[in-house]
């Protein structure tokens, strides 16, 4: 059998992406898949709903890649958020724009990117093999072979686009690292970004479920301020998550792993600072606490509070102030009024850990970006090898950024690869 031109290991965004550029342009592309169905993570995205791209201009994109944000630059440039934009709603998908800049499919349903993206490989000549688990990526002299638990292929190019080791349920099993460690490649260590974050404190399991709106946080460290953020949050039985917990856990992941590398002794903890009332200073705040009291004199401080706070959160904040929560609102001391107001400005979380990287959205590390051209996401090391999508150590916060990665780099791999065939062939 005549070997493919191009095999692409990975039918996520990335890999679909990728996989139909090339074979739009002629070559003959062969799309191979450990799962049954296509983009399985792709479908759980954005709590099932896809939140495929961001409205954001480049440069504001750019501030939000927390992983070598210089090298995605070309890519993005050349498949930006509109080029994304217009070829899923030219595949049939009507999208929306949500606050923040996000971008969402009409339906809400992240099941139809997926269909939009076989559809494009399907329309573009791709040959799509599912249920595939490679085991094997092997260099020869006139290219690649590909082994799987089935079968062999053999191609002249390959692109390696099998996503992190987060989410492990949806093929995500790190096959890809091993593949390209094995062909020669530099592993930046893999760790979970965008996860959850585990507190010394044990009060948030009692608050388990409730969701803060609108709230600032800020993480410091001896006093200095590592990340700020605004937004919204969630209380679990083991910590705090939520989309500003989320984007604080990959901001902070050097000082996490300095943190967990170190005896207590040698680090000083990470405080999590929650401002309940961001849109009131405190001399503001001090003063609508005090009308509160006025106006439920004969209650308890556990009922006078509930017009500031939801009522689960109450006990948590009159602790955090020294306050009893069985005494009357009527008579509270001034001293007492200003503790009330610093814990409802400044409520205070221990971070002690990350959730397993089996709980993380997206992974932090992978393929070093130093050996990987970032115009045509080509190795550097290896001729006709290609990666794109979360294998490569790039990675960004919650808004859409992650995919437009996986979209962009996917685009100019499957370009790349392209121009490495004709270039061969002229050769």
């Amino acid at each position: 059998m005549k070997p493919y031109d191009v095999i692409v290991i990975g039918a996520g965004p990335s890999g679909m992406t990728a996989a139909a550029q090339a074979a739009s342009q002629g070559s003959k592309v062969l799309l191979l898949e450990r799962n049954e169905k296509a983009g399985r993570k792709l479908a759980i995205t954005g709590k099932g709903r896809c939140n495929l791209t961001n409205t954001a201009d480049e440069r504001a994109m750019l501030e939000q890649m927390v992983s070598n944000p210089k090298f995605i630059l070309s890519s993005l440039h050349r498949y930006s958020h509109t080029d994304v934009m217009e070829h899923i709603e030219s595949l049939g998908v009507p999208l929306k724009e949500e606050r923040g800049g996000r971008v969402f499919p009409q339906s809400d349903k992240a099941f139809d990117i997926v269909d939009a993206l076989v559809k494009d490989c399907r329309r573009s000549g791709v040959h799509m093999s599912f249920g595939q688990m490679v085991t094997r990526v092997e260099k020869t002299p006139e290219g690649f072979r590909i082994e799987t638990e089935k079968e062999s292929f053999e191609s002249r190019t390959v692109v390696l686009a099998t996503g992190g080791i987060s989410y492990p349920t949806t093929g995500s099993t790190g096959f890809g690292y091993q593949a390209a460690k094995a062909l020669g490649h530099t592993l930046v260590p893999s760790y979970g970004g965008l996860v959850p974050l585990v507190t010394k404190e044990t009060w948030p399991g009692t608050l388990m479920g409730l969701s803060l709106r609108n709230v600032a946080v800020r993480v410091t460290q001896n006093g200095k301020t590592l990340f700020s953020d605004f937004g919204e949050m969630l209380f679990t039985h083991f910590g705090i998550s939520g989309p500003v917990v989320l984007s604080a856990s990959s901001r902070l992941r050097p000082f996490l792993r300095k943190q967990n590398a170190a005896s207590f002794r040698e680090t000083a903890p990470m405080i999590f600072h929650i401002d309940l009332k961001p849109a009131l200073d405190q001399e503001t705040l001090e003063r609508r606490i005090q009308r509160d009291l006025e106006k439920y004199a004969k209650k308890q401080m556990l009922h006078a509070m509930e017009d500031l706070l939801p009522k689960r959160l109450i006990p948590v904040v009159l602790e955090q102030a020294g306050i009893d929560p069985e005494r009357r609102a009527e008579g509270l001391p001034k001293a007492q009024i200003r503790a009330l107001t610093a814990a409802l400005k400044d409520l205070p979380l221990t971070l002690k850990d990350t959730r397993p990287v089996t709980e993380a959205i997206i992974t932090q590390g992978g393929v070093s970006v130093k050996e990987i051209d970032p115009k045509t996401m080509a190795s550097k090391l290896v001729p006709g090898l290609f990666f794109a999508g979360e294998l490569i150590d790039v990675d960004a916060l919650t808004g859409g950024f992650n995919l437009q990665i996986a979209f962009s780099t996917g685009k100019a791999a499957g370009a790349g690869v392209v121009t490495y065939l004709q270039t061969q062939e002229q050769s």
